[in-house]
């Protein structure tokens, strides 16, 4: 029998490890497996022969037990599902990661500055206005109507993937416009599920978590660069959020705006201490009580130092946000969809936007209509009256027409909805919630199929116009 050649394995290795790269690297990459995911978690969800396997996957539980001897055993953390796992910790990653990004877009990007940050934070307010006040219309004094927030979310990965594949039919400068109104919209969704979707508040934890945060902010302002001081007490906030009632992602977020975003050391220092290892290295080279190849020891320890100092001179809160993109956009996010875009329809009625129900409201119409409708008419309306009022300025080579083209795709909220979806109705009846719930998921699917569509075809028909 032969055998295949070694190289033959490591160039199949290299191709497949090049193809991922490259397809990672496609602005549209997210949005697809994204969408891949809701298309297999509703059919492990709907298929007579692994709905039952799905459910139970889902609510598997699971907690570190220690046994204190002579004492009482302790659980933590207590009830947890792989479901309430994938939605309580790896989804504090997720918005972890979210903060740094607006923390960096706050210090260097489209919203470092008044100028730059009006225009989009208050097209991103009127995206959030207008769907909430359309759900509250349709579903004022029903058992959905708190749900408001949940059509007034903007789904960056998705619009900005559609973006990337619609090319040069949208100019730049709408295109910068879209991706800080998503990350404005999204600061302002992290203060909706704070301020409306925790529980009842348990002041005492509540305090003592504020206490360790103050600590933290004031560590950070005598100068402490450490992973370590920052990683233990962020575990902690984590815990006192989940149990005062705060919802635990919100530690995520208290966490990226207290990390340092200045380095370790300075470029003077690096510069200097660089020199002074690679003359080192040279000194080192060859040395009679070491080994001749490269590196010997002492230049070993050379490497490690210069290692150490450059990854020194690059601020945290950087480090951190290139280091965990690619697991928050590649594999929790991926697992979000699959763990909660698994909808049971036992009808098709589900699929009826337009149905009312004179106890259970609209949920379905308030969350359809609020991302198709709402959605681009507050993001257009409140860029309108911010140009005419000399607020913000209209982004540079473009057209209201494609404006308001573009911000049909604000419509898109998948991620953000459907989390805050799985926070909502928590005062109904165990079997009420679970429906609203599973309507408004189906909801915000189908809203956000339509809202990208929408905004598609109008890019489109706005570029061929324009041209013409």
């Amino acid at each position: 029998m032969r055998l295949f050649p070694i190289y033959t394995w490591t160039k199949g290795i290299r191709n497949f490890d090049h193809r991922r790269r490259k397809f990672s690297n496609q602005p549209w990459a997210q949005g697809v497996i994204l969408l891949a995911c809701v298309v297999v978690a509703m059919l492990l969800a709907n298929l007579p022969f692994t709905k039952e396997l799905y459910r139970s996957v889902l609510e598997t539980k699971f907690s570190l037990f220690f046994k204190v001897p002579g004492g009482k055993d302790v659980m933590f953390p207590r009830g947890m599902t792989i479901e309430s796992f994938i939605n309580d910790i790896l989804m504090t990653i997720f918005f972890f990661t979210v903060g740094l990004e607006i923390r960096r877009e706050m210090k260097n990007g489209e919203l470092s500055s008044v100028k730059k940050a009006l225009m989009p934070v208050i097209a991103a307010l009127g995206g959030v206005v207008a769907p909430a006040v359309i759900f509250t219309v349709v579903n004022h004094g029903t058992a959905a109507s708190s749900g408001w927030g949940i059509p007034t979310a903007t789904d960056i990965a998705f619009a900005v993937g559609i973006l990337s594949i619609l090319g040069d039919k949208v100019p730049v400068s709408l295109k910068v416009f879209l991706t800080a109104l998503a990350i404005a919209d999204d600061l302002i969704a992290i203060l909706v599920v704070a301020l409306f979707y925790g529980g009842s508040i348990n002041f005492g934890l509540l305090s003592i978590a504020i206490a360790l945060i103050v600590l933290i902010f004031i560590m950070n302002r005598l100068g402490e660069k450490r992973g370590w001081y920052y990683f233990i007490p962020a575990m902690a906030i984590w815990a006192l959020f989940y149990y005062a009632g705060i919802h635990s992602t919100m530690s995520g977020v208290v966490m990226a705006f207290l990390v340092p975003m200045t380095p370790r050391y300075n470029e003077a220092y690096y510069r200097r201490k660089r020199i002074q290892y690679i003359n080192r290295l040279n000194e080192y080279n060859g040395i009679a009580s070491t080994s001749s190849e490269f590196p010997n020891g002492p230049q070993r320890h050379c490497l490690r130092r210069m290692a150490v100092i450059s990854k020194g001179s690059i601020p945290m809160s950087y480090r951190l946000e290139h280091a965990m993109g690619p697991w928050v956009n590649f594999l929790i996010m991926p697992l979000f969809a699959l763990a909660n875009a698994g909808v049971e329809i036992p009808d098709v009625s589900y699929f009826n936007v337009f149905h009312t129900d004179p106890a259970l409201g609209g949920v379905s119409m308030g969350i359809f209509l609020g991302l198709l409708v709402g959605k681009p008419l507050g993001i257009s309306l409140a860029s309108f009256i911010a140009v005419k009022l000399k607020a913000g300025e209209m982004p540079a080579r473009a057209s209201w027409k494609m404006l308001i083209a573009v911000a049909c795709l604000g419509g898109i909220g998948f991620t953000m909805s459907i989390f805050v979806d799985t926070l909502s109705f928590g005062d109904q009846a165990p079997e009420i919630m679970a429906k609203l719930r599973d309507m408004g998921k189906v909801a915000v699917l189908m809203g956000s199929l339509c809202a990208g569509l929408l905004g598609s075809l109008l890019i489109t028909i706005v570029n061929k116009f324009e041209k013409n």
